[in-house]
Formats: C-alpha cells, sequence, structure tokens
C-alpha cells in the first residue's frame, strides 16, 4: 500500500482546469467558527454574498446559490424552467455539453444535439470539439421549428474540456433573429470570474455555475442567475423538483436566508472571493486571465504543437488544450510530469482521452505561477522524447515581459 503521509518538498502545483487552488485568505476564512444559520450574523453574511454575486454575474437578477456541485446547478436549471417531453436544443461544444445532454435525457426531456460535422484534417480530432458554438445553426434549426417545439436552448460558454469559449451574445442575436421564444440556458461553470460573462446584457435567461473554477473555492456551491423570463417559465414547469425549486429559496433569500442547511464555511470563503475579485475589479480580472492565456499559447507554438482550440476568436482565457503529437499518450505524459516535477495538469475527456492534456490558468494565477507550470510541462515533454520545435517557456516569457504590469496588492 503506497505511503498515504509522504509529500514531496514544495507545494504541488494544481494547474487543471479546476478545481482551482484556493487563496490563504479564503482558506482562512473558510476555518471561522461556523455561526447559527438561522440568527442575525448569518443573514448579513447571507444579503452581502448575494449582493456580490449579482455584480459577478453582471446582473440585477436573483441568483440562487445551492450547497452542490456544478451538475446539480445543470439539473436546477433544467428542472426549474421545463416539463417532461420538452423538446431542448442543446449545442456539442466537447465533453461537458454533452454530459448535460445525457443529464437532459435521465430527466425526460427531449435534447437534440447540434454541432459542426466531420474531423479535424491535421488531428483526426471531432471538428465541433475544436470550435465554439456556432450561432447560425442554432437560429437556422430555430427558424426551422415553426411550431415553436424547442422550448429552450442549452450552450457551454467556456467549454472546460476543450479551452473554446463561444460567443453567448451571438446565440442571443440569433434567437432573437429566428423570432423563437425558448429560453436560453447558459453553463459557465469555468468560465466565471475568469472570462467575461454578462447576464443581463447578453439576454441569458439561466446562468449556470460553481464555486471551484474562477472563484478560487473548493467545490460544494454552485448558482443559477435568472431572468424574470425563467422565473416566468417555472410557474408552470412540471418536471419533478423539491430542493432545486426556486421559488421557496428567492423568497427567502430576501432577508438573507435559506430554506435548508446552507454550506456556512464555504459561504465565509466565499464572501472573501469576491471581495477579492471586485478589490481587483472584473475588468482586471479578465485582462489577467487573457494576458496569461496568451503567453501559454505562445509557449505552445513555441513547442510546435497544436492548440485544442482551432479558432483564435475563441480561445479560452481559463485554460489551453495541448494536443500531443501522433503516438504519444496525453495521459503518460501526464503521469510523468506529476511523478517528476509534482504538478497535475488536465487529462482530455471523452472523445479527446489520451489525446490531449489541459493547462488551468485561472483564479490564483500569476506570471510566476504560470511560468513554472510551463517549465515543469517543457521538462516533461523532453523526458518523454517529444520532438520540440523551440522553448516555451522562453516565449512565454518573452509575452509576458512585453506586456508586463505591476501586481495587484491585497490586504493579507
Amino acid at each position: 500500500m503506497p505511503n498515504l503521509n509522504f509529500h514531496p518538498a514544495g507545494r504541488h502545483f494544481l494547474q487543471i482546469p479546476g478545481p482551482s487552488p484556493v487563496p490563504d485568505r479564503i482558506l482562512r476564512a473558510m476555518s471561522y467558527p461556523t455561526i447559527d444559520h438561522r440568527g442575525p450574523e448569518f443573514a448579513a453574511l447571507g444579503l452581502q454574498v448575494l449582493a456580490g454575486l449579482q455584480r459577478i454575474f453582471q446582473t440585477r437578477q436573483p441568483v440562487v446559490v445551492y450547497p452542490a456541485s456544478g451538475t446539480g446547478a445543470w439539473e436546477a436549471a433544467l428542472v426549474n424552467t421545463l416539463s417532461p417531453g420538452d423538446q431542448v436544443l442543446m449545442y456539442e461544444t466537447g465533453h461537458f455539453a454533452s454530459l448535460w445532454k445525457r443529464l437532459a435525457e435521465r430527466l425526460g426531456l427531449k435534447p437534440e444535439f447540434v454541432a459542426l460535422p466531420g474531423t479535424d484534417d491535421d488531428t483526426g480530432l471531432p471538428v465541433s470539439w475544436r470550435n465554439g458554438v456556432q450561432a447560425e445553426l442554432i437560429g437556422r434549426r430555430l427558424r426551422e421549428d415553426r411550431a415553436h417545439a424547442i422550448k429552450a436552448v442549452c450552450v457551454v460558454h467556456n467549454e472546460t474540456s476543450t479551452g473554446v469559449t463561444s460567443d453567448i451574445a451571438a446565440v442571443r442575436r440569433a434567437i432573437d433573429a429566428a423570432g423563437h421564444p425558448a429560453l436560453l440556458l447558459v453553463d459557465t461553470i469555468s468560465g466565471l470570474a475568469s472570462a467575461d460573462y454578462r447576464h443581463d446584457e447578453w439576454g441569458v435567461d439561466v446562468t449556470v455555475s460553481g464555486s471551484q473554477k474562477g472563484l478560487m473555492l473548493p467545490p460544494g456551491i454552485s448558482f443559477n442567475a435568472v431572468s424574470p423570463k425563467a422565473l416566468e417559465a417555472s410557474r408552470s414547469a412540471t418536471l419533478p423538483k423539491a430542493f432545486w425549486a426556486w421559488d421557496e429559496i428567492i423568497d427567502m433569500n430576501k432577508t438573507g436566508y435559506w430554506p435548508y442547511t446552507p454550506n456556512t464555511n464555504l459561504l465565509y470563503g466565499l464572501a472573501e472571493a469576491i471581495d477579492m475579485i471586485l478589490d481587483e475589479g472584473l475588468a482586471n480580472v479578465f485582462a489577467r486571465h487573457q494576458r496569461l492565456a496568451a503567453a501559454c499559447r505562445a509557449a505552445v507554438e513555441a513547442w510546435g504543437l497544436p492548440v485544442q482550440c482551432a479558432d483564435a476568436a475563441v480561445h479560452s482565457p481559463v485554460l489551453t488544450g495541448v494536443v500531443t503529437p501522433a503516438g504519444v499518450d496525453a495521459d503518460k505524459l501526464r503521469k510523468l510530469i506529476y511523478e517528476h516535477f509534482n504538478l497535475s495538469l488536465g487529462t482530455g475527456l471523452g472523445k479527446l482521452k489520451g489525446r490531449m492534456f489541459r493547462i488551468g490558468h485561472l483564479g490564483e494565477c500569476n506570471d510566476l505561477t504560470l511560468t513554472a507550470t510551463l517549465s515543469g510541462v517543457e521538462m516533461g515533454l523532453k523526458l518523454a522524447g517529444v520532438p520540440l520545435r523551440a522553448s516555451g517557456v522562453l516565449a512565454a516569457m518573452a509575452q509576458l515581459q512585453a506586456t508586463a504590469l505591476p501586481a495587484a496588492r491585497y490586504p493579507g
């Protein structure tokens, strides 16, 4: 049996696309003594968190908070707005879009996938898994639905399995141009607080997210941001719901409480995370992620390896997917890097298993975090005998040096 108490010297580099590393400041907040979730102190915490979340989602509408994973928030979005047998139009961008479709099927809905067809000539990978949502395909399908049988359109904003960030505003425009009443449901579990996201401005009806990515918390909190149209739909939706039901939660949230026992200590951490993000400024947070992502892609391109996202217009600021050469098992490479350099990288999921790995650069990540990560990847590639065109670390350093700015400072 392995020695579970052994820890290599130095800190572990957790560079998967979530859960992301939890900052010390948030860990300290989570260590506060647990308080009465029906007492006055908790009400103040609840109201503070709910108001802060509206700023993060960029909405004036309710944000429903669940003590659950993002999968729970997926289910909540569907059961609150839809009825058994409803048709749902979903877009295949990767593994998580596929999982959401499977969940919809298990709930008794009738999901339909649209996607770009075929495989990529260079990599042999599915074209739809290397590109973002094509809004015109959604618009075309909705125009065909003259009876308005399709009740909702579900898309993933930042597809964590591929490193693609789709244009949600374009999807909204396509739905409106088709004159279709379908709700727009969006998963931004890995995008929130890392990639620009605007619930109200983009006309999203339900936004799904979670705590363990850009919000820098452990897993265990998930969210639905809800539009007035979605709230209206929930009044006639008949899919079974009790714990997930919005009405009781939103009503009790008016005074800072929940109808169930909330995860108090994670809410302490969430309040701290919101403060950190808003102190830095949302625009600055988004710019930092874009800058780090550009440096990471510069490294991958210098190595001579393909970036999983084939469309430069929709590269994710959250993670970068790296396609390994033919004959190189990406999971064996990840294992080698983990064993030699105490560095965890994201695995390829679903159709990408063994073909690519993912470098996370989200949450509490800065220039030195990224360059250290890329150093571990580059050394691992060399140990694995992968031929590299040039040093990706030097390419990333040059990119970061050219765009260097003084780092934000937080009170400790």
